[in-house]
This record gives structure tokens, C-alpha cells and sequence, in this order.
């Protein structure tokens, strides 16, 4: 009687936690996005989980999905019949069998190609459409649309057929008047993500114009090659003016040298991971999800979310 009444107060602890505002994972992931005074840190997967699957794969995002990633980040390219597919590389030559620009070949010439692992060898996967991965990605996982912006409309018309427009974030370099123009043509948008190159005039440039419009976006992505008081500066006003701070741990040149590898092949992550986090960033896009979200939950960061 006493097991059975504990797991009955289990189960309503659980029913609690996961309040019927949130009716999923991936709308949860959005909430956190949303409250600037949030302690969580949201987890990023690049390209999906690439070390053990096809980069940009419908496995490689379900296994990001079971690890208990927040956020997928996928790269888009357009068929010669004017269909939107998962791939960063411009051509099909080293993530596929076959070879030649995607933009110069129909979905159905790609679909006669497997996708290669990270070391060249075939797999029995097949490059997949976005409309394929947002099936997948619907509920249970947020996703960030790097390579894809000059295909905003296309995108747009994707995840509104789907219902997952709330879900997704995408991001790019262009101008605040810019991204106005085309947000403003639509009643519904996608969220939204500068990236600041900080270091460089038009980054500098870029985090000016937002920074004197008091436009409150939902995120930065700043980039770095050296930490330096400009860098602190930026990612200090990031964080004062209620937006959060992404900041990609993937290479060097991104982060000033606080990357994944230097986390965990040094045997401190508190060296690297700490640093990135006394910035105040609150969004960490990695190669080393299932690493990072262990790390993070021995400090205390990562609040429970509710199931997929």
C-alpha cells in the first residue's frame, strides 16, 4: 500500500511539474527561450548527433532527442525542383555517395544517394527533406535553421502546413531593417536570431542597430576568435537588455579557444565550460550534447523539462 501510494504521488508530482501550459517538450524549450531569468541552459546539437550518425539525418536527430537535447540545429539547401533539403555542404560530394551541386539536381536524384558518416563510409540513410525532419522534430524538440534564411518564405510555408512555426528558430547576418521587411510581410513568424560577429565592423555594426532601436530579440548569437573587453562587453549588454546569450562551443575561432574539444580532452570543463558561462550565456550550440548536458546537470543547470 505504502509503494503503491508512493508511486501515485510520484506520478502527480510529475503531472505537476509538467503543467498543461506546456503540452510538450519542444513548447517548454521555447518557454525557457522566453524567460530572460531563467537558470536553464538550453543545449544546441550540431548538425544532430553526427559522431555516431549521418550529420543532418533523420537518425541523428532522434538520437539528440533521446540524449534530452533542447535544440537541433539544421542546415538547408534547395533542390533544382525547388525542394528544401537537409545539408550544409553547397554540393552532395562529401556527406553523400553521389556528387554535384544540390541545387542542380531533383529531389529524386538525391534520394538515389546515401549519406556518408563522418568518416566517408556509407550508411543506409537517405538525405532528408526539412518537411521529413520537422515531422520528426513536431513536439519533441526545437529546432534552429542555420544555413536557411534566404529561404525564409519557402521555411515559412513548411512550418505553418506543419504546425511547428512556434518551435523554430532561425537565424542570420542581415541588417535590423532587413529582417523587419521580411518578417513584416507575414502575420505568424519563426523566432528569430541575430548573429554578432563582434570582432568584425559589420558585426559591430549589426549589435549597434539593435542595441540603439531598443530591439529586444530573443537571443544573440555572438561569435568570437579571442575574449577579449569587447567581447565581455557585448555579451554583458546582451544580458541587460533581457535577451539571451548564445554562444557556440564548437571551434575555436567561434568561442576564443573555450570549445568542446578543450573542455573534455584537457579533463577541466570547468576551465572552458565556466568561462562561457560567467558571460552570462544561457544557450550553448556543441558538438559534445550528451557531455555538455551531464556537465551542466552536475552544476546545477539543467532544471527538469517535461518528457518528449
Amino acid at each position: 500500500m505504502k509503494k503503491t501510494a508512493y508511486i501515485l504521488l510520484s506520478i502527480l508530482a510529475l503531472a505537476s511539474a509538467c503543467s498543461p501550459k506546456y503540452a510538450n517538450k519542444a513548447e517548454k524549450v521555447v518557454a525557457e527561450m522566453h524567460n530572460p531569468s531563467s537558470k536553464y541552459v538550453v543545449v544546441v546539437a550540431h548538425r544532430g548527433d553526427w559522431r555516431n550518425y549521418p550529420e543532418n539525418s533523420i537518425p541523428a536527430i532522434e538520437s539528440v532527442i533521446r540524449m534530452g537535447v533542447d535544440i537541433v540545429e539544421l542546415d538547408l539547401k534547395l533542390t533544382k525542383d525547388s525542394v528544401l533539403v537537409l545539408s550544409h555542404d553547397d554540393t552532395a560530394n562529401r556527406t553523400t555517395t553521389g556528387k554535384g551541386l544540390i541545387s542542380s539536381m531533383t529531389l529524386d536524384s538525391l534520394k538515389g544517394f546515401n549519406l556518408r558518416y563522418v568518416n566517408g563510409v556509407k550508411s543506409k540513410y537517405k538525405m532528408p527533406t526539412l518537411k521529413e525532419a520537422l515531422e520528426v522534430c513536431k513536439d519533441r524538440i526545437s529546432v534552429n535553421i542555420d544555413q536557411g534564411y534566404q529561404y525564409y518564405d519557402l521555411v515559412l510555408a513548411i512550418t505553418e502546413e506543419l504546425g511547428v512555426t512556434d518551435q523554430i528558430l532561425i537565424k542570420g547576418k542581415k541588417m535590423l531593417s532587413e529582417v523587419k521587411e521580411k518578417t513584416g510581410e507575414h502575420e505568424h513568424n519563426m523566432m528569430y536570431m541575430p548573429i554578432i560577429d563582434i570582432q568584425t565592423t559589420r558585426g559591430a555594426e549589426l549589435f549597434r542597430q539593435y542595441m540603439d532601436a531598443g530591439e529586444v530579440p530573443l537571443a544573440y548569437e555572438v561569435c568570437f576568435s579571442k575574449l577579449d573587453d569587447v567581447v565581455k562587453d557585448c555579451c554583458k549588454r546582451v544580458v541587460e537588455s533581457g535577451s539571451k546569450l548564445w554562444i557556440n562551443t564548437l571551434w575555436p575561432s567561434l568561442n576564443g579557444g573555450y570549445d568542446d574539444n578543450a573542455a573534455f580532452e584537457g579533463g577541466d570543463p570547468d576551465s572552458i565550460y565556466g568561462v562561457i558561462l560567467s558571460l552570462g550565456t544561457s544557450i550553448i550550440q556543441t558538438d559534445r550534447p550528451e557531455m555538455l548536458i551531464k556537465y551542466l546537470e552536475k552544476k546545477g543547470r539543467r532544471g527538469r523539462l517535461c518528457p518528449a
